[in-house]
């Protein structure tokens, strides 16, 4: 049973799959159906690794930075306003160096402030292109399941097996999310308990592969076209399978190049 639970597949795939389906269909009627990603990743923490504070190593702050996202999530949603995209942005961009600072300080002066800077800047684009998607859970549940699978299959191309499974088992929380909508045709709520988690995850985990040194610098900005590409309109007459369809085709090509890249590093890009 043990070696069952300790299998990766099952760890970053069918058991956030499971736990998303469930908080999904658990919380809809209370419009908190957005939880189910926390759920999905927490599960994979709690196989995979585990929720201890003390020691406070870059794979516990990642955990817990991620949850508390989503824990601030909640509040946000009753009280609007007009700058708190701007605000969680910023805010990512600062979690990001500080979780990373360890790794940061050992580099030389120059390469230390280039690395942070673009851990940084590329943690604030997510979070701030994700936040608009806020409102739509369709197009956000795409985003997630294309930004997780490529920064997952990305990172365990480069070695990086825990930040893999963490963005994995994002990537198949958002398909449990997603499913539940095609089958019902119907769109659950969503907002930032959905997507700021989600992207923080996904920029920490995404970044800590390639501060490791083996998945290329440039996956990353592939993989931050995603919330883009799942932004072209969509015609509403269009059931959600349909739209998922087309939404699904663009962000899983640009993860598909994304992990194309890593796999074919070392390579000329032209």
């Amino acid at each position: 049973m043990h070696e069952i639970f300790t299998h990766p597949a099952l760890q970053a795939g069918l058991l956030p799959f499971i736990a998303a389906l469930l908080s999904a269909e658990l919380f809809q009627r209370l419009r908190l159906s957005g939880l189910a990603v926390i759920a999905g990743f927490a599960a994979t923490v709690y196989f995979a690794s585990d929720f201890n504070i003390d020691p406070l190593t870059e794979t516990h702050k990642i955990i817990w930075l991620g949850i508390g996202a989503s824990i601030l999530a909640l509040p946000l949603t009753l009280l609007p306003w007009a700058h708190w995209r701007t605000l969680l942005s910023l805010s990512a961009a600062i979690a990001t160096a500080w979780a990373f600072w360890d790794s940061l300080q050992q580099r030389a002066l120059v390469d230390a402030l280039a690395w942070g800077t673009g851990c940084a800047l590329y943690a604030a684009w997510l979070v701030f292109w994700f936040d608009e998607l806020r409102e739509k859970s369709v197009a956000a549940a795409n985003a997630g399941l294309g930004l997780g699978l490529g920064s997952g299959c990305a990172a365990l191309l480069a070695s990086a097996y825990l930040p893999g499974r963490f963005a994995l088992a994002l990537g198949a929380a958002a398909a449990g999310y997603l499913l539940i909508q095609a089958i019902s045709n119907t769109r659950l709520a969503c907002g930032r308990s959905f997507t700021l988690p989600l992207a923080l995850i996904a920029a920490l985990a995404g970044c800590s592969a390639v501060l490791a040194g083996q998945q290329p610098w440039y996956t990353l900005p592939v993989l931050a076209l995603i919330p883009l590409a799942v932004r072209i309109p969509v015609p509403e007459r269009w059931t959600i399978w349909l739209q998922s369809l087309a939404l699904s085709l663009l962000s899983c090509a640009c993860a598909g190049a994304a992990i194309y890249l890593t796999w074919n590093k070392g390579a000329p890009l032209f």
